[in-house]
């Protein structure tokens, strides 16, 4: 139980990473409040956890309505008077507008980047406040390894990502003598219903021809690196960014091809 009767909020919690989350969380005790656009659906999946004796509570947030990252720590604060742990986990991009410089208008870029940052900014800046008020917590801020390596398109989404691994660092240099910790997890390839419904399975093959730990990740896999950094294991871990990504970005830009010869040649 190594977040027994902590209080964490997880943002975009309803699938994907953000539940495998809320699920890891939940399991080592915490009292989980999940950030959440549709409340409806977000209380059924909290009902199927709280049926099982964890404690799971819905919490509104629109990362479209600004005010709703302050007011998400408002009621918890009203309810709990304390936040502990702060995750972090929302990101969007749409793919048929968020393309390479050429071709993404500035309009699309900056909205892309605007509602990645403000999510990141303005839930932490709150949830700084009132950690402060209490001794402190653990910050958890969800980038990508599209934060750490250049890709061709989703410059909107990149950028984004790779200032929220800056901005992290910048937090966790300004709230350290306040003992709270911030830290990155980058995932890769993940198999969430997004990657799987949105990607085809061309493009999944060659993610993986370049991943040394060929297959994708598991929204699980993901949860365990944010326990790890919510959790008094990391107590003296701050602004450190974490890839979960098979070691994508890792090899010679050539391994995929170079891998290939090799296997060529053993037959």
């Amino acid at each position: 139980m190594r977040l027994k009767d902590k209080i964490v909020l997880v943002t975009a919690s309803t699938r994907g990473i953000g539940w495998a989350i809320v699920n890891a969380c939940a399991k080592e005790g915490a009292i989980v409040y999940m950030g959440a656009r549709n409340l409806t659906r977000a209380q059924q999946q909290a009902d199927t956890l709280n049926r099982q004796g964890m404690r799971v509570i819905p919490v509104y947030n629109d990362a479209t309505d600004l005010d709703s990252h302050r007011t998400m720590i408002e009621e918890i604060r009203q309810k709990e008077g304390r936040l502990d742990v702060l995750v972090n986990n929302f990101g969007t991009s749409d793919p048929k507008t968020d393309l390479d410089i050429e071709h993404t208008r500035w309009e699309d870029f900056q909205k892309t980047v605007n509602l990645n940052l403000a999510s990141v900014f303005i839930t932490s800046q709150a949830a700084i406040a009132l950690m402060k008020e209490h001794g402190g917590g653990s910050i958890v801020n969800i980038s990508s390894i599209g934060g750490l390596v250049p890709d061709v398109a989703r410059i909107g989404y990149a950028v984004s990502k790779d200032a929220i691994i800056y901005l992290s660092k910048n937090m966790a240099v300004q709230t350290a003598r306040d003992h709270i910790r911030v830290n990155v997890v980058c995932p890769g390839q993940t198999a969430t219903d997004a990657v799987l419904n949105n990607m085809s399975p061309q493009f999944q093959e060659f993610f993986m021809r370049h991943t040394p730990i060929r297959r994708m990740g598991k929204p699980e896999e993901i949860a365990a690196a944010v326990l790890y950094f919510a959790s008094e294991e990391s107590a003296y871990t701050t602004g450190q960014v974490l890839a979960v990504s098979g070691g994508f970005g890792l090899a010679t830009p050539v391994y995929a091809d170079l891998s290939d010869l090799s296997a060529d040649q053993k037959h």
